[in-house]
């Protein structure tokens, strides 16, 4: 009887750690100034996190960015999301990412993986593709592609995380 009880608290300690959300990968990427930077320290203090994987190359990947943008300062108010845009733009393109940002006005922090380095750890096949991560730095949802209006449904995904976390 003791060893069934403790073969049932096995199976049940394994099925919670099973349930646990897959946190963001670990990997090297490079700011736009051209410094590595280690995606271990992208934190938020415990608030939530969007990254999202584009390409300057990529227009539903921009479409996205500059609609999240839009909203972003009374997001930021609302609920203390941060977006982290990682540019998955290559070596031939990837010096072009600073200028295309700067463009764009945009305030994310944007780092660049020109190796594709973070794109594997994170397991990116195609862009966009973004993450929302908690305030524990686990992946609680991810999309890819974009259509207007998906930005409103992302901003309700974060609302909900937010207020699940009080």
């Amino acid at each position: 009887m003791k060893y069934s009880f403790l073969i049932i608290g096995f199976v049940v300690a394994n099925l919670l750690i099973a349930q646990e959300n897959p946190k963001i990968g670990t990997a090297f990427v490079k700011t736009l100034d051209g410094k590595n930077f280690n995606t271990d320290s992208i934190k938020n203090g415990g608030k939530p996190i969007l990254i999202s994987f584009w390409a300057t190359w990529c227009k539903p990947c921009v479409a996205e960015l500059n609609a999240i943008f839009e909203n972003y300062v009374d997001w930021q108010k609302e609920t203390g999301i941060k977006v982290v845009a990682i540019s998955v733009d290559d070596s031939r393109t990837t010096n072009s990412v600073p200028n295309f940002v700067n463009g764009r006005s945009w305030t994310y922090e944007v780092y660049c993986d020109p190796n594709g380095e973070f794109k594997r750890a994170m397991n990116v096949n195609n862009v966009p593709h973004s993450f929302l991560i908690n305030g524990k730095r686990e992946i609680v949802s991810q999309h890819t592609s974009f259509s207007p209006g998906d930005e409103d449904k992302l901003y309700e995904e974060i609302k909900k995380l937010v207020a699940a976390s009080k």
